[in-house]
């Protein structure tokens, strides 16, 4: 792991370098020939980047899960969109990181040679195709329709069309079983190397990784296209998905700025805005959660000299800010600087295999064996032992029941998914479980299902805007989802 480090430094050094010596009519800023693999990881950085930004200016996931809650600055776990344009934040991000990987493989798409190497070659775009299916994802889970077939067309036009949610995700689900075919095709032919941040051009783990990602988009379809869903899985399974151990993450290289979010939001920083939400501290202290210790830190609760320790969130909306040391705050192994960005792994797909086998339809183990694993493989992750997994598992309100199955699946899932913000905000959606509480002096039908879309899409797309906000029903943000079919409530189905 240490070389691995070293070497990824380099390559984002060298990114930033070029020649000593240059004519007087180049630019040193601008480099005119950044290698593809270079190009690569600066792109698969962003790409992390953006999903694990804790930054209540870029992805506010984690609040909308009810993980963090915000000890200053209360605006955006009350739904407060406008004060800092996020939604501007996460869409232009998104957009200029998939014009980083296009650019990628457009330099790759250029260089023939012999067919070995035309074979890596095809390896080495269906990997970064992957990338992209997953930001292009991650975007229409927060926002409805986006720019989709026109997005991407730079200077030659400004104002692309919103596609239809559900019409991108059929499209990526195909990109997906194609980009399985060919790493399938390819498996022995190579791609990339060391650059590859993420699975070090591993063409095994990347076919794994899109096929967990097949299963995740297949699983969102359930409640809307059961047969798109069950032909997802069928697919998933047949290509072989994540197994034990397995995982899709970026490792930071713990020098500033490649370090893990909430080290450079604290420690570089020196901000202290977030802290633990009461939601969750609340649910796992009532279920005795082994996991509370590696998630959190003890705080002292009590006036007295002998003091009373334990594991205390902040109440998530809050309108006035609190005080920071009055509330646990993340484990140390969170701070670290070189904690990773997880962006799907085994235990994600333990819990989608759940929910299909609840279902009724074909996995390879019960619902409750793939439940019992999500759990058992999460304590484990986090650093917490095996054995301590079944004594957790045996409490009623975590023990599997069919009658059940929505309640606890979706509830134990989103504890396991803790600190992914995307996802932990899309599994609230998709089973409404667990019962988030709403922020102060709101109800529950003011917990947004979606974000809205960016503020200067009015100024520079406006035509586009008003047809996507018309064809999704309102430009709102109780506006549900294609995949979503129950609003908020307070009394959920539990199956």
């Amino acid at each position: 792991m240490k070389m691995k480090r070293i070497y990824i430094m380099v390559l984002v050094l060298a990114a930033l370098v070029t020649s000593c010596e240059l004519p007087d009519n180049l630019d040193p800023k601008a480099p005119t020939n950044v290698p593809p693999s270079t190009l690569l990881t600066q792109a698969e950085v962003s790409f992390a980047s953006l999903i694990d930004n804790i930054s209540m200016n870029t992805n506010i996931g984690r609040f909308l899960a009810q993980y963090s809650s915000q000890v200053n600055y209360t605006d955006e776990s009350r739904y407060d969109f406008t004060n800092r344009s996020i939604p501007d934040s996460y869409w232009s991000n998104t957009y200029q990181t998939l014009r980083d990987f296009k650019e990628v493989k457009d330099l790759v798409s250029v260089l023939e040679g012999n067919p070995s190497f035309n074979r890596n070659r095809d390896n080495q775009l269906a990997i970064v195709d992957i990338m992209e299916v997953y930001m292009y994802q991650a975007l229409v889970d927060y926002m409805a329709d986006v720019p989709y077939t026109e997005a991407l067309g730079g200077a030659d036009n400004k104002t692309p069309a919103f596609d239809d949610a559900a019409t991108i995700y059929s499209d990526l689900m195909s990109r997906l079983r194609a980009d399985i075919a060919t790493l399938t095709t390819g498996a022995s032919d190579g791609s990339w190397g060391p650059e590859d941040l993420i699975h070090g051009g591993d063409v095994a783990m990347w076919k794994k990784t899109a096929a967990s990602l097949l299963l995740r988009m297949g699983m969102r379809l359930s409640d809307v296209n059961s047969s798109a869903a069950q032909s997802a899985l069928s697919d998933a399974l047949a290509a072989g998905v994540f197994e034990d151990g397995d995982i899709m993450e970026l490792a930071w290289l713990g020098v500033t700025p490649h370090v893990n979010t909430i080290y450079n939001s604290f420690i570089v920083g020196g901000r202290f805005d977030y802290a633990p939400s009461l939601t969750m501290t609340s649910m796992m202290n009532d279920l005795s959660d082994p996991r509370l210790p590696l998630y959190f830190s003890l705080v002292d609760t009590s006036a007295d000299a002998s003091g009373k320790y334990a594991y205390l969130g902040l109440e998530y909306g809050l309108t006035a800010a609190a005080p920071y040391q009055s509330v646990s705050h993340w484990s140390d192994q969170m701070f670290e600087a070189t904690f990773p960005a997880v962006l799907i792994d085994y235990v994600e797909v333990q819990f989608l295999l759940a929910e299909a086998a609840a279902r009724g339809w074909t996995t390879p183990l019960t619902a409750q064996e793939h439940y019992e694993n999500g759990i058992t493989a999460s304590i484990v992750w986090w650093g917490g032992d095996a054995a301590d997994a079944p004594a957790y598992i045996a409490q009623a309100d975590v023990n599997y029941d069919q009658a059940r199955w929505k309640e606890l699946i979706g509830t134990q899932k989103w504890l396991a998914l803790f600190n992914r913000g995307n996802e932990g905000y899309a599994t609230y959606r998709m089973f409404d479980w667990p019962v988030l509480p709403p922020p102060e002096d709101m109800t529950q039908a003011d917990i947004p299902l979606r974000w809205p879309y960016p503020f200067n899409e009015k100024d520079l797309n406006l035509a586009n805007y008003q047809a996507a906000a018309t064809a999704i029903g309102g430009d709102d943000v109780r506006t549900q989802l294609f995949w979503d079919v129950t609003p908020n409530s307070a009394t959920p189905s539990p199956n």
